[in-house]
Protein backbone atom coordinates (compact mmCIF):
# COMPACT_ATOMS: atom_id res chain seq x y z
CA UNK A 1 0.00 0.00 0.00
CA UNK A 2 2.57 2.35 0.98
CA UNK A 3 4.60 2.06 -2.57
CA UNK A 4 1.36 2.50 -4.34
CA UNK A 5 0.40 5.43 -2.33
CA UNK A 6 4.17 6.66 -3.44
CA UNK A 7 3.61 5.99 -6.47
CA UNK A 8 0.27 8.03 -7.14
CA UNK A 9 1.38 11.10 -5.37
CA UNK A 10 4.43 10.85 -7.70
CA UNK A 11 2.61 11.05 -10.60
CA UNK A 12 0.12 13.65 -9.34
CA UNK A 13 3.32 16.02 -8.43
CA UNK A 14 4.07 15.46 -12.43
CA UNK A 15 0.76 16.32 -13.44
CA UNK A 16 0.23 19.17 -11.51
CA UNK A 17 4.04 20.50 -12.18
CA UNK A 18 2.88 20.08 -16.21
CA UNK A 19 -0.13 22.13 -16.17
CA UNK A 20 1.35 24.99 -13.85
CA UNK A 21 3.22 27.75 -15.68
CA UNK A 22 5.98 28.47 -12.93
CA UNK A 23 6.88 26.59 -9.75
CA UNK A 24 7.95 28.31 -6.64
CA UNK A 25 11.36 26.90 -4.95
CA UNK A 26 9.42 25.20 -2.43
CA UNK A 27 7.07 23.13 -5.11
CA UNK A 28 10.00 22.43 -6.32
CA UNK A 29 11.90 21.03 -3.44
CA UNK A 30 8.53 18.74 -2.93
CA UNK A 31 8.36 17.80 -6.05
CA UNK A 32 12.04 16.36 -6.34
CA UNK A 33 11.77 14.97 -2.99
CA UNK A 34 8.18 13.06 -3.92
CA UNK A 35 10.07 11.91 -7.26
CA UNK A 36 13.26 10.57 -5.01
CA UNK A 37 10.63 8.37 -2.54
CA UNK A 38 8.79 6.98 -5.18
CA UNK A 39 12.30 6.32 -6.76
CA UNK A 40 14.10 4.87 -3.42
CA UNK A 41 10.91 2.92 -3.11
CA UNK A 42 10.97 1.79 -6.83
CA UNK A 43 14.50 0.63 -6.48
CA UNK A 44 14.13 -1.02 -3.24
CA UNK A 45 11.20 -3.23 -4.08
CA UNK A 46 13.27 -4.46 -6.89
CA UNK A 47 16.38 -5.26 -5.22
CA UNK A 48 14.01 -6.96 -2.56
CA UNK A 49 12.07 -9.26 -5.34
CA UNK A 50 15.80 -10.00 -6.81
CA UNK A 51 17.42 -10.98 -3.93
CA UNK A 52 14.29 -13.66 -3.08
CA UNK A 53 14.18 -14.67 -6.29
CA UNK A 54 18.14 -15.45 -6.71
CA UNK A 55 17.69 -16.95 -2.84
CA UNK A 56 14.80 -18.98 -4.42
CA UNK A 57 17.03 -20.43 -7.22
CA UNK A 58 20.08 -20.97 -5.13
CA UNK A 59 18.04 -23.44 -2.77
CA UNK A 60 16.07 -24.95 -5.70
CA UNK A 61 19.81 -25.96 -7.29
CA UNK A 62 21.14 -27.03 -3.90
CA UNK A 63 17.86 -29.37 -3.25
CA UNK A 64 18.62 -30.69 -6.69
CA UNK A 65 22.03 -31.16 -6.20
CA UNK A 66 21.44 -33.17 -2.73
CA UNK A 67 19.07 -35.23 -4.15
CA UNK A 68 20.89 -36.68 -7.23
CA UNK A 69 23.78 -36.95 -4.54
CA UNK A 70 21.82 -39.29 -2.19
CA UNK A 71 20.40 -41.44 -5.20
CA UNK A 72 23.98 -41.93 -5.97
CA UNK A 73 24.44 -42.66 -2.58
CA UNK A 74 21.73 -45.11 -2.03
CA UNK A 75 22.52 -47.01 -5.29
CA UNK A 76 26.42 -47.74 -4.28
CA UNK A 77 25.35 -48.60 -0.78
CA UNK A 78 23.18 -51.71 -2.43
CA UNK A 79 25.88 -52.97 -4.07
CA UNK A 80 28.11 -53.47 -0.85
CA UNK A 81 30.62 -56.89 -1.30
CA UNK A 82 33.27 -57.94 0.02
CA UNK A 83 36.36 -55.96 -0.48
CA UNK A 84 38.92 -57.56 -3.46
CA UNK A 85 41.43 -58.74 -0.51
CA UNK A 86 38.10 -60.77 1.13
CA UNK A 87 37.06 -58.07 3.73
CA UNK A 88 34.20 -57.84 4.84
CA UNK A 89 31.78 -55.10 3.21
CA UNK A 90 31.14 -52.28 6.00
CA UNK A 91 34.79 -50.71 7.43
CA UNK A 92 33.35 -48.20 9.67
CA UNK A 93 30.03 -46.57 10.39
CA UNK A 94 28.87 -43.60 12.67
CA UNK A 95 25.72 -41.37 11.83
CA UNK A 96 27.85 -38.83 9.96
CA UNK A 97 30.10 -41.56 7.79
CA UNK A 98 29.86 -44.85 6.31
CA UNK A 99 33.00 -46.29 4.81
CA UNK A 100 32.07 -49.55 2.96
CA UNK A 101 32.78 -51.67 -0.39
CA UNK A 102 31.41 -51.14 -3.16
CA UNK A 103 31.10 -52.47 -6.83
CA UNK A 104 30.34 -48.76 -8.10
CA UNK A 105 31.32 -48.59 -11.48
CA UNK A 106 30.06 -52.33 -12.49
CA UNK A 107 33.49 -53.33 -13.50
CA UNK A 108 34.14 -56.82 -11.16
CA UNK A 109 36.37 -54.80 -9.46
CA UNK A 110 35.58 -53.37 -5.87
CA UNK A 111 36.19 -49.76 -4.59
CA UNK A 112 36.54 -48.81 -1.70
CA UNK A 113 33.91 -46.05 -0.83
CA UNK A 114 33.51 -43.74 1.70
CA UNK A 115 30.70 -40.78 2.16
CA UNK A 116 31.29 -38.32 4.93
CA UNK A 117 30.35 -34.86 5.90
CA UNK A 118 33.28 -32.24 6.41
CA UNK A 119 32.43 -28.40 7.13
CA UNK A 120 28.80 -28.94 5.92
CA UNK A 121 29.58 -30.49 2.92
CA UNK A 122 28.86 -34.30 2.05
CA UNK A 123 31.52 -35.54 0.14
CA UNK A 124 32.48 -38.76 -1.29
CA UNK A 125 35.60 -40.55 -1.23
CA UNK A 126 36.78 -43.44 -3.53
CA UNK A 127 39.82 -45.85 -3.93
CA UNK A 128 40.54 -48.34 -6.14
CA UNK A 129 42.19 -51.98 -5.55
CA UNK A 130 45.70 -52.01 -6.94
CA UNK A 131 48.50 -55.11 -7.66
CA UNK A 132 48.76 -58.68 -7.26
CA UNK A 133 47.03 -59.24 -4.80
CA UNK A 134 44.77 -56.32 -4.62
CA UNK A 135 45.13 -53.78 -1.98
CA UNK A 136 43.17 -50.77 -1.43
CA UNK A 137 45.69 -47.45 -0.41
CA UNK A 138 45.93 -45.73 2.01
CA UNK A 139 44.51 -42.40 0.14
CA UNK A 140 41.31 -41.84 -1.85
CA UNK A 141 42.22 -42.39 -5.80
CA UNK A 142 38.84 -39.39 -5.87
CA UNK A 143 36.89 -37.01 -3.70
CA UNK A 144 33.82 -35.79 -5.15
CA UNK A 145 31.56 -33.29 -3.89
CA UNK A 146 28.05 -34.78 -3.26
CA UNK A 147 26.23 -31.75 -1.55
CA UNK A 148 26.51 -28.72 -0.08
CA UNK A 149 24.92 -27.18 2.76
CA UNK A 150 24.40 -29.94 4.49
CA UNK A 151 22.77 -29.31 8.35
CA UNK A 152 22.65 -32.47 9.70
CA UNK A 153 25.69 -31.79 12.03
CA UNK A 154 24.66 -28.46 12.99
CA UNK A 155 21.31 -30.10 14.11
CA UNK A 156 22.98 -32.65 15.23
CA UNK A 157 20.76 -34.96 13.77
CA UNK A 158 22.27 -38.55 12.31
CA UNK A 159 22.35 -38.48 8.58
CA UNK A 160 22.92 -42.15 8.60
CA UNK A 161 20.86 -44.75 10.87
CA UNK A 162 21.46 -48.34 10.41
CA UNK A 163 19.41 -51.69 11.36
CA UNK A 164 19.95 -55.60 11.10
CA UNK A 165 18.07 -57.88 9.57
CA UNK A 166 15.50 -58.17 11.82
CA UNK A 167 14.50 -54.60 11.35
CA UNK A 168 15.93 -53.30 14.74
CA UNK A 169 18.22 -50.37 14.66
CA UNK A 170 21.94 -51.03 15.23
CA UNK A 171 22.82 -49.09 18.24
CA UNK A 172 26.39 -50.46 18.90
CA UNK A 173 27.88 -49.72 15.56
CA UNK A 174 31.22 -51.04 16.01
CA UNK A 175 29.59 -54.44 14.86
CA UNK A 176 29.34 -53.65 11.37
CA UNK A 177 28.37 -57.52 10.69
CA UNK A 178 24.99 -56.53 12.38
CA UNK A 179 24.01 -54.23 9.78
CA UNK A 180 21.90 -54.73 6.88
CA UNK A 181 19.74 -51.87 5.88
CA UNK A 182 21.09 -48.05 5.97
CA UNK A 183 18.65 -45.06 6.45
CA UNK A 184 19.72 -42.08 5.04
CA UNK A 185 18.21 -38.54 6.38
CA UNK A 186 19.95 -35.79 5.00
CA UNK A 187 18.60 -32.14 5.89
CA UNK A 188 19.69 -29.23 3.17
CA UNK A 189 19.52 -24.92 4.26
CA UNK A 190 21.53 -23.01 2.22
CA UNK A 191 20.72 -19.73 4.98
CA UNK A 192 19.37 -21.24 8.29
CA UNK A 193 17.96 -17.49 9.21
CA UNK A 194 16.05 -16.99 6.28
CA UNK A 195 13.09 -19.07 5.54
CA UNK A 196 11.96 -21.47 3.96
CA UNK A 197 13.27 -24.02 6.79
CA UNK A 198 14.95 -27.09 6.22
CA UNK A 199 14.77 -28.96 3.32
CA UNK A 200 14.86 -33.23 4.30
CA UNK A 201 15.88 -35.22 2.16
CA UNK A 202 15.35 -39.59 2.89
CA UNK A 203 16.38 -42.91 1.32
CA UNK A 204 17.16 -45.95 2.47
CA UNK A 205 19.26 -49.04 1.06
CA UNK A 206 19.21 -52.53 1.64
CA UNK A 207 22.55 -54.07 1.82
CA UNK A 208 21.70 -57.15 -0.92
CA UNK A 209 24.95 -58.65 -1.65
CA UNK A 210 25.01 -59.42 2.47
CA UNK A 211 23.52 -62.80 3.74
CA UNK A 212 22.38 -63.12 7.02
CA UNK A 213 25.43 -62.87 10.44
Amino acid sequence: MTFVFMTLFFLYSMRAMHHSRGLSIVETIVTVAAATVVLIGLISFVLSLYRTNIYAVEQSFAINSARRGIERMVRDMREATYSDEGAFPIIFASPYEFYFYSDVDRDDNVERVRFYIENGLLKRAQTKAVGIPPTYPGNADTTSLVSDHVRNVVNTIPMFRYYDTAGNEVSNLSHVTDIAFVVVHMIVDINPYRLPNDFVLQSSASLRNLSEN
